[in-house]
């Protein structure tokens, strides 16, 4: 019996990965696409005429069962993946892109949408035709318009060979996506530093040789090894005064996915750009960035480079002064030349500690995972009033993971929350949040099943799990995601939790890195773990003191992204050059260190080319503007202050994108967002 078939009868109706097999997914997903395609019929060839509630609606309802086990599946095949699994995914992606395609190629189905959009989008009715026909909600005109124009933009109005094309190019796309990915995490696993000679760890604090001699002993090996995933290679990249090695690893972990081996990216990004391009001129647009951008706040190319332009004049001399003066520190400190790529994050930190006296090691000890994620579940509960509660019944699908029950100050059950913290072989690096189950209203009250997957610092047989600084910031960048998917309150499931546009959907999760380097926060979550000590005011406020330490460098480094990422979506003929010339000439504003030669970025860029940030990396500067401006208003009436947190919650949390999020945000707001906040929070004005 296939589990992914039959009704789950775990707690809340969470998936029950206990019971679930790899061999499952492919039959499982192959009956319910059959079963989805005959309910695509049904709703296209009903004889009533259309109406929101026998068209949309039953289009939200279609595919459900499907949508969940396809979750459960890419879920897995990004936090705890192998060979098989992938294979499983490579296969079921093509069948996935030709159901799609059936869906929004649909040429009666289309009609229906159309007809139901004209009547109630346009002016084209008389008076009598509006006074008769049933009142949409904002939310129901919102889904009604996002299907009219999924239609479009899938190819509804094509004909013939086009139709054809564009299935295939959705379907190519789905494997080579995910192929990109898949090389990157292989990239990643396959390096290894081994190091048996302790002089070579010079410069490293405890934290960082004790984990790198936890990971050597699991490897069966003597002395330390370091990898390329971030608590490895970050700590080792900051601290280690070999320069040579520090060499060794930015090579290794800047040339993934470019190394001309089995595992190379380059061929798929010219394929991956010039199907995307391919796609936009059937749509009859331009290039691909002017496709994306009709669905998101920017709205066009143009306004996207003006404002990383804006973003760019206002940064780039606070990062040239930034650059000179780590030149200048190393130099005196008898560094030879220039100080390169693999240079940077050792001098800074040497510059840091010399600025602001302050040492990942002494912080480290206040920030214990246990109690760093009791810390962040209090103050959503003091914002939000939502209490979360271990549930250790829940299946889940490694030992490490953790399920909880969160409520609201009611005691009515609001979703499941997994928390995923370390590190493994089969798991993609960065941090991600995600869901099993999304929310929704049609039928019964359905409550999401929300994930939130991190790659931090493991525990070592003396000590338990402590987070750098950064790592706590990151907890809460994803715990801000995950609020917005618990908290989502709205009819339709694809207009709940983070369905919003791309550049609106980091506002609820970089709102949330602002208490970090709040006094009053920071001052009750920092508490040592051994002494249960408070950290000592003076410390407390270096920390402070030195959030916008080189803000001017870390702003050109996500613009170098933006406008990399731009260049590659904004191409408006196919791609046949140098992805390495290519790039170089897309980042040129923002480069301050020396060229590398064969350096490429893009090729482990999986935001861009495994994720769904092509042409949308603009989008964390974006909401760096709305965040800055949002949680001025907290600054403004106290950062616990119930009515703000209320109206954030009403406005933004709850409502997903069921409405426009400029008009959400004005809502919250009372005035549009301004540019000015984030360069004065950043410490980027004269």
């Amino acid at each position: 019996m296939n589990p992914l078939l039959q009704a789950f009868t775990t707690p809340h109706e969470v998936a029950p990965f206990d019971k679930i097999q790899v061999e499952h997914f492919e039959p499982a997903i192959d009956k319910l696409i059959r079963e989805g395609k005959k309910d695509i019929q049904r709703i296209a060839n009903q004889s009533a005429s259309p109406t929101f509630e026998n068209t949309i609606d039953e289009l939200e309802k279609n595919g459900d069962q499907l949508g969940r086990v396809v979750e459960i599946l890419f879920n897995l095949n990004h936090a705890e993946t192998n060979q098989d699994l992938q294979e499983i995914a490579q296969k079921v992606s093509p069948k996935l892109a030709d159901y799609s395609s059936q869906l929004w190629m649909h040429p009666v189905l289309f009609e229906r949408v159309k007809r139901l959009h004209s009547e109630n989008l346009t002016d084209s009715d008389t008076q009598d035709d509006k006074d008769t026909r049933p009142i949409l909600s904002k939310e129901q005109l919102t889904v009604l318009k996002n299907y009219y124009e999924s239609f479009l933009r899938n190819g509804a109005e094509l004909k013939g060979g086009k139709k054809d094309r564009f299935t295939e190019i959705k379907s190519e796309l789905s494997k080579i996506t995910l192929k990109f990915s898949e090389n990157v995490l292989a990239e990643t696993n396959a390096f290894a530093l081994h190091l048996t000679w302790e002089n070579d760890l010079e410069g490293l604090p405890e934290f960082v040789r004790e984990a790198a001699a936890l990971e050597a002993k699991n490897r069966d090996l003597d002395g330390w090894v370091f990898t390329l995933h971030h608590p490895s290679f970050v700590p080792f990249m900051k601290y280690a005064r070999n320069r040579a090695l520090r060499k060794k690893m930015f090579m290794a972990f800047s040339f993934r996915g470019n190394q001309n081996n089995k595992h190379d990216n380059k061929g798929l990004i010219t394929q991956i750009v010039n199907l995307r391009l391919e796609l936009a001129h059937l749509l009859n647009e331009s290039d691909y960035a002017s496709y994306v951008l009709k669905k998101r706040m920017a709205a066009t190319p143009e306004k996207v480079i003006n404002f990383l332009n804006e973003l760019h004049v206002a940064a780039r001399p606070f990062a040239q002064d930034e650059y000179a003066e780590i030149h200048e520190w190393a130099t005196s400190h008898g560094h030879p030349g220039a100080v390169e790529r693999w240079d940077w994050a050792y001098w800074s930190e040497e510059v840091r500690k010399a600025k602001y006296d302050i040492r990942e090691e002494e912080i480290k000890p206040f920030f214990e995972l246990a109690k760093v994620t009791a810390d962040i579940f209090e103050l959503a509960k003091r914002l939000y009033g939502v209490e979360f509660k271990e549930n250790q019944t829940i299946p889940v699908y490694h030992d490490e993971v953790q399920a909880y029950e969160v409520f609201d100050n009611r005691g009515n059950f609001l979703a499941i929350f997994y928390t995923d913290f370390f590190p493994r072989k089969g798991k993609q690096g960065g941090a991600w949040m995600t869901d099993f189950k999304g929310q929704d209203k049609l039928g019964t009250n359905q409550r999401p099943h929300v994930s939130i997957v991190c790659n931090f610092t493991r525990p070592t047989a003396e000590k338990p799990s402590l987070l750098t600084f950064d790592e706590v910031n990151t907890y809460l960048h994803e715990f801000g995601h995950a609020l917005h998917g618990i908290l989502s309150d709205v009819t339709y499931p694809s207009v709940s939790g983070t369905n919003v546009f791309r550049d609106f959907v980091e506002l609820p999760s970089q709102i949330m890195e602002n208490w970090l380097t709040e006094k009053e926060w920071l001052d009750e979550i920092a508490v040592h773990y051994v002494t249960g000590e408070k950290m000592p005011e003076e410390l407390l406020t270096k920390l402070i003191d030195a959030r916008n330490f080189q803000a001017g460098y870390l702003t050109e480094r996500q613009l170098s992204f933006g406008y990399t990422d731009m260049a590659w979506h904004s191409l408006q003929q196919q791609f046949d050059g140098d992805l390495i010339h290519f790039e170089k000439k897309a980042m040129a504003a923002t480069e301050l260190f020396p060229e590398v030669p064969g350096y490429c970025m893009s090729t482990a860029f999986s935001h861009i080319f495994a994720g769904g940030y092509a042409a949308g990396y603009y989008g964390y500067k974006w909401a760096e503007v709305l965040d800055a401006d949002a949680f001025s208003l907290f600054k403004e009436k106290g950062i616990f202050n119930k009515n703000v947190a209320d109206s954030f919650r009403e406005n933004i949390l709850v409502k997903g994108g069921s409405e426009d999020p400029m008009d959400l945000y004005k809502r919250f707001r009372g005035q549009a967002p301004s540019i000015r906040g984030l360069l004065e929070r950043s410490g980027l004005v004269g």
